[in-house]
């Protein structure tokens, strides 16, 4: 009787022992990083937490870059640095369908998180999921999908959570040059990103920065380690590729803006260099001209002064893109020459001048393309200035 009421406990025991396992196993917590899209706003990628409850049967990706999308009020949001994304959670099987129609490709990181980790973790994410906590003010560098699934993994393990930075080898990247590698690819909103942020964006990105874009942070959570909760191990401890797609091919196109503006260069110096062989100015061409930079420059000043936008500030596209060349076009337009005009050709002069100036010393990285910009702004203030007399004479 005794041996058998031993076999008894024993075998109970070990049922106790077997359950144990099996409720630490209740949920997989895993990082999701999705490849490039095509548009502007998915070509830096995505990631997004997966949360598996084998005990519910239930299998969630809670996505952090979901933003409602609600012209023009969209537009005017984003433009003035107010728009908020949201936390929204979505079916694994419809979010993995959905990258599948896009043509990109996800890979997965299992995060070896104690059970109470993995507790905290479902259960922080269930209070931002809440209706009044659901929503944040959106920042691109610094507040975005990637890097608040970041801050919820170092609130969960605290000091137990080590990334292992001092293993990457010093880049010396700027924010500028990370964007680069993404959008180099998509010429035009190339350009359009290096004219709207500023100056503020050419400081190097230390590798906790890096982490704002997907694949940057996929690489830390690779080399991260927790420590103090037992044998130090690594943060991932599976890596799946979920869905292998290849990422498109770029291509920049005829419609470039280094092949427009280059053309558009030629042809303002052969408009010149007829205007000075004929004795005149063309200043039809000028007038366009004018109007077009000072429109760009009243856009890049409301995005530095006018905006809640960080990384719009100390913007120096402002001193070839002058809001005051707007000014300089409509008076070349009427029909009196006024005398102040020299004076300002004098100015803008001076001010494309120290925007090269700006750019040779690394103050601020303009986009390549401009190249032939600044040359035609600084060709034709240069030559109305010169022959002011002649302006003067025209409008009489």
């Amino acid at each position: 009787m005794k041996s058998k009421r031993k076999v008894f406990i024993w075998f109970f025991l070990l049922i106790i022992m077997g359950l144990g396992p099996l409720k630490a196993q209740q949920y997989r917590i895993s990082l999701l990083t999705c490849d490039p899209g095509d548009e502007l706003y998915s070509a830096f990628g995505h990631s997004a937490i997966r949360v598996l409850d084998r005990l519910e049967k239930t299998d969630y990706v809670f996505n952090y870059g979901t933003f409602q999308f609600n012209p023009p009020i969209f537009y005017a949001n984003f433009a003035a640095g107010k728009l908020d994304y949201m936390l929204s959670v979505s079916h694994y099987a419809d979010f993995v369908n959905n990258y599948y129609e896009e043509g990109r490709g996800i890979r997965e990181q299992v995060l070896d998180l104690s059970p109470e980790q993995e507790r905290f973790m479902v259960e922080f994410l269930q209070i931002n999921y809440l209706p009044d906590r659901r929503f944040y003010r959106y920042d691109f560098f610094f507040d975005n999908c990637a890097t608040r699934i970041r801050d919820a993994m170092e609130l969960v393990l605290g000091d137990k959570l080590v990334w292992n930075d001092e293993e990457v080898q010093e880049s010396e990247k700027t924010f500028r040059d990370l964007i680069d590698e993404y959008v180099m690819r998509m010429p035009w909103a190339d350009l359009g990103i290096d004219l709207a942020l500023g100056s503020v964006i050419d400081r190097d990105a230390s590798p906790r920065d890096e982490q704002f874009l997907p694949d940057y942070m996929e690489q830390a959570f690779a080399r991260a380690q927790i420590q103090g909760d037992g044998p130090t191990r690594p943060l991932v401890k599976e890596t799946n590729v979920i869905l292998n797609l290849p990422r498109k091919e770029s291509s920049f196109g005829l419609l470039n803006p280094y092949l427009i503006f280059w053309a558009f260069a030629i042809g303002f110096t052969i408009i010149t260099y007829v205007g000075h062989k004929k004795k005149r100015l063309y200043l039809g061409f000028d007038i366009g001209y004018f109007a077009i930079l000072g429109v760009l420059g009243v856009v890049v000043f409301l995005l530095w002064f006018g905006t809640e936008h960080t990384a719009t500030l100390w913007n120096w596209n402002l001193l070839w893109a002058f809001p005051g060349h707007l000014v300089l076009a409509i008076s070349l337009l009427s029909k009196k020459s006024k005398p102040w005009v020299r004076s300002y050709l004098l100015f803008a002069l001076i001010l494309a001048d120290a925007a090269v100036v700006f750019w040779i010393l690394g103050w601020q990285s303009l986009h390549p393309s401009l190249i032939p910009i600044l040359l035609v702004l600084i060709l034709r203030t240069n030559y109305l200035y010169y022959n002011f007399e002649k302006l003067k004479a025209l409008k009489a």
